[in-house]
């Protein structure tokens, strides 16, 4: 294998190695080999199988359900957000439950369904429950070198009927990872 030496010269990213052959260089920095962007800088995982519910046709969240703080190290990452757990509406027709990601104060999803819905179409209200997994992705560019907490948030679409988030006690997850620009 051939060994080719590049003295005094930034590499030049299109220049490419014969076969068997090994580009060094004695004046290149590490700058000159590092990819461009897209890099995890940092991951924040936590976990909650509190069971929680609610009547309340506002987004709302349990005490610390499944929540995680990230200090972002330049205001130009992004922060890319998934969630795992499990949610349920009690039946009744027409109606559902609406999950989303809060950055702080801030409903990242859309302000009626948020980022994920469970749907319930029964012809009779029968006051059981449809369970389903709730997966939800965001990828966020809060502009920020604040310390970020990003947070499940749920609610029904009738006061007369309950939705729960973490159904029977589901281990549920958030994992935030702050990308570098």
């Amino acid at each position: 294998m051939a060994i080719t030496t590049l003295n005094n010269r930034s590499i030049n990213r299109s220049d490419t190695a014969s076969a068997d052959q090994v580009w060094t260089a004695t004046s290149a920095t590490a700058s000159d080999f590092q990819a461009a962007g897209g890099k995890v800088l940092q991951v924040v995982t936590a976990t909650d199988a509190t069971e929680r519910t609610t009547t309340s046709t506002s987004f709302v969240t349990g005490s610390n359900t499944l929540s995680a703080s990230i200090t972002p190290a330049s205001t130009s990452n992004k922060i890319l957000i998934f969630v795992n757990t499990g949610g349920s509406q009690q039946i009744s027709t027409g109606h559902g439950a609406n999950y989303t990601i809060y950055r702080d104060s801030t409903n990242l999803g859309n302000a009626t369904n948020g980022l994920h819905r469970i749907s319930v179409y029964s012809p009779a209200n029968t006051g059981g429950y449809i369970h389903a997994s709730v997966a939800m992705s965001y990828l966020d560019s809060p502009s920020s070198t604040s310390s970020l907490t990003y947070q499940v948030y749920f609610k029904t679409e009738n006061a007369s009927y309950t939705s729960k988030l973490q159904n029977d006690s589901t281990n549920g997850s958030i994992t935030v990872m702050e990308i570098g620009a």
